[in-house]
C-alpha cells in the first residue's frame, strides 16, 4: 500500500503547510521581511553623491536594522514551531480512513466519432435528367432516354461507391467499438483490482494482521508533518498476542534549537552581533522537545486506532549524530516510555507540561540529551520485537526527492551554494576546493555597501571558533568588507563569539535550507547516510 502512504501524506504535508502559512508568527516575519527589502531597495537607490551622502546613511542604517529585526522573527517563527509540537497535531485527526483510497468503477460511455453518421444515400431523383420541353419535345424521347440511360449509370456508380463506403464505415465502428469494449473491461478489472486491494487492506487492519498493522501505523506517523530538518525516520514492530506497538522514532539532533538568541545592529561598529542562546535554555528546548515528541507520536497511534487493536505503547527515542568529544557517529537513547491505552488516554494533553507528563507516565529523559547522555531503554527493539512483523521506514527518503545536501556531489554542491549567493545578489567567483571544503572569492555590486566578499563552506564536523577565525583572517588577507561562513555540521556557540564585532556571518545547516528554499525555491534536506541502518 506505499502508493496509498504517498498519497496521504502528500495530503497532510498541504494541511500542514496551509495551516502554518496563517500562523500569526508567519505573518509577521513575512511583513518585517518586506520592511527589511524595501529599506534596502530605497539605500540602493540613493544617489552616491555628496549632498545625499547624510541620507544615504540613514538608509544604510535603516536596512541593517531592519535586517536584523528580520533574523530576530525567523529566530521566533523557528521557537514558535518548535514550542507547538504537541499542540499543533492535536486538532488533527490521525485516523484513516481507508475507503477514501477507494476508486469509483465509472468508465467514460463509448464515443463512436464521426462514424456514427452514415453518409447520405445516393437518390435517384436528384441524378434523374429534367423531362424536355420547347424544342427538346419537338426532338423527341430519344435524347431524352441517351440522358436517363447516362444518368441511370451514374446513380449506379454513386450509389456502388456510397454502399462501400459504409460497409467500410461499419466495420471500422465495429472495431471500435471492440476496442473500447476491450478497453472498457481492462479498466474496470484494474479499479476493481485496486479497490479489492484497499478492502483487503482494511480487513487485514481489522483483523489485526501484523504485517498491515505496522503499514497502516506507519502511514499515521508518516502523515505527522514536522518541521523539515527532523528526520522522520522510525522503526515499528507489532505483538498481536500483546497487543502491543514498538516504536523506535529517530529524534531531531539538538542544532534543531537556534542558537542565536537575538541579532542586534551596532551603528557606531556597523556591526550585526548575533548574541549567543544560553546552553541551559538550549538543553531545556530539547529535553521539551524530546518530550513533545515522544507523546506527539503515542498520541498520534492512540488516536489513529479505532479498532483498539494496540493496548500497549513501547517507544524508545534515540538520536543519529556525531558526537563533538570524539568525531563518531552515536545513536544513544534519549527517552524511553512504555504506557498502555487507557491511561494514556485519559490525559488531557492540550494543558500539560511535556516534561511533567512524561515523568507522571513514569518515562525516563535523559536531563542532558545535549550532551548525548543515554538512558537504558524500557524496551530493547531488536530483542522484543518479532522479526517477522518488524519493518523500517524512513519517510523523507521513501517519498521526498527532495536532493540531500550531505550526499550531493562536490560539483553539484559548490554550483548550489553559488547559484543561492549569486540569487541573492553576489557576483561569484570560481570555487577553490580545500581539505576543509570549499571557498570563493566574491563581489558584491551594490554601491557603498558593496565591495569583497569571502565565502567558506563545510559539510563536514560543526565550525567552531577556529574556523571562525580562519574566515576572519581571510577576509582581512583578501581586503574583502565581509565573510560568510556556511557549516552544514552546524556551528558551535564558540564560533558567534569569535565573530562578535567582525563582518561575518555564519549560516548553519537549518538555515541553509531554509535560504535555499526562499531565494533559490530549492527544497532540499539534511540526511546523514551513516544514519540510516537498513532491515537485512
Amino acid at each position: 500500500m506505499g502508493i496509498i502512504r504517498d498519497m496521504q501524506r502528500v495530503h497532510a504535508t498541504q494541511a500542514a503547510d496551509a495551516q502554518r502559512a496563517n500562523t500569526a508568527a508567519a505573518q509577521q516575519r513575512d511583513l518585517i521581511r518586506r520592511n527589511a527589502d524595501l529599506a534596502i531597495a530605497a539605500a540602493q537607490q540613493a544617489a552616491s553623491d555628496a549632498e545625499r551622502e547624510r541620507e544615504q546613511r540613514r538608509l544604510y542604517n535603516e536596512a541593517r536594522t531592519a535586517g536584523a529585526a528580520a533574523a530576530n522573527a525567523e529566530v521566533r517563527a523557528r521557537l514558535a514551531d518548535l514550542d507547538a509540537l504537541l499542540l499543533s497535531t492535536l486538532d488533527v485527526d490521525d485516523h484513516i480512513d481507508l475507503q477514501i483510497f477507494k476508486k469509483p468503477v465509472t468508465v467514460p460511455p463509448f464515443d463512436p466519432g464521426p462514424l456514427a453518421t452514415a453518409a447520405p444515400e445516393p437518390v435517384w431523383d436528384r441524378y434523374l435528367p429534367p423531362q424536355p420541353r420547347g424544342v427538346g419535345k419537338i426532338l423527341g424521347d430519344r435524347l431524352y432516354q441517351q440522358q436517363t440511360a447516362g444518368a441511370r449509370r451514374n446513380y449506379e456508380q454513386a450509389r456502388a461507391r456510397w454502399s462501400e463506403g459504409e460497409e467500410r464505415r461499419r466495420r471500422q465502428l465495429a472495431a471500435r467499438r471492440r476496442a473500447y469494449e476491450e478497453s472498457r473491461r481492462k479498466y474496470e478489472a484494474k479499479l476493481v483490482a485496486y479497490n479489492a486491494e484497499v478492502d483487503r487492506f482494511a480487513a487485514a487492519v481489522a483483523s489485526a494482521d501484523p504485517a498491515s498493522v505496522v503499514e497502516y501505523f506507519a502511514m499515521v506517523l508518516g502523515n505527522s508533518v514536522y518541521p523539515d530538518d527532523f528526520p522522520q525516520h522510525f522503526r515499528l514492530a507489532y505483538l498481536p498476542k500483546q497487543r502491543h506497538l514498538l516504536i523506535e522514532y529517530h529524534l531531531p539532533p539538538v542544532e534543531v534549537v537556534p542558537v542565536v538568541k537575538e541579532y542586534r545592529y551596532d551603528r557606531v561598529r556597523d556591526d550585526l552581533a548575533a548574541i549567543p542562546r544560553d546552553q541551559s535554555e538550549i538543553r531545556r528546548r530539547y529535553v521539551e522537545i524530546i518530550a513533545q515528541v515522544t507523546l506527539r507520536t503515542v498520541h498520534e497511534i492512540v488516536e489513529a486506532d479505532r479498532g483498539a487493536l494496540v493496548g500497549q505503547i513501547s517507544f524508545n527515542g534515540i538520536v543519529d549524530t556525531i558526537d563533538r568529544r570524539t568525531g563518531r557517529f552515536v545513536r544513544p537513547c534519549l527517552v524511553s516510555l512504555k504506557t498502555d491505552r487507557e491511561t494514556f488516554a485519559a490525559i488531557k494533553l492540550r494543558r500539560v507540561d511535556p516534561v511533567a507528563c512524561l515523568t507522571h507516565l513514569q518515562g525516563v529523559l535523559s536531563p542532558t540529551p545535549d550532551e548525548l547522555s543515554a538512558v537504558q531503554p524500557m524496551v530493547d527493539f531488536d530483542r522484543d520485537a518479532d522479526r517477522d512483523f518488524t519493518e523500517e521506514f524512513n519517510v523523507l527518503a521513501e517519498i521526498d526527492e527532495r536532493p540531500n545536501l550531505v550526499t550531493m556531489g562536490a560539483d553539484a554542491w559548490e554550483l548550489t551554494l553559488a547559484d543561492l549567493f549569486g540569487v541573492m545578489g553576489l557576483q561569484m567567483g570560481r570555487p577553490v576546493r580545500t581539505a576543509q571544503g570549499a571557498r570563493w572569492h566574491a563581489t558584491d555590486p551594490r554601491p557603498v555597501f558593496g565591495g569583497p566578499v569571502v565565502v567558506y563552506a563545510t559539510r563536514g564536523v560543526p565550525a567552531g571558533a577556529a574556523a571562525a577565525h580562519s574566515l576572519a583572517g581571510a577576509v582581512v588577507a583578501a581586503g574583502a568588507t565581509k565573510g560568510i561562513l556556511v557549516a552544514l555540521g552546524g556551528i558551535d556557540a564558540e564560533a558567534y563569539e569569535a565573530v562578535a564585532g567582525r563582518p561575518l556571518e555564519l549560516i548553519d545547516g537549518p538555515a541553509l535550507v531554509t535560504l535555499l528554499a526562499k531565494y533559490s525555491g530549492v527544497k532540499a534536506r539534511i540526511e546523514h547516510p551513516e544514519h540510516v541502518v537498513r532491515v537485512s
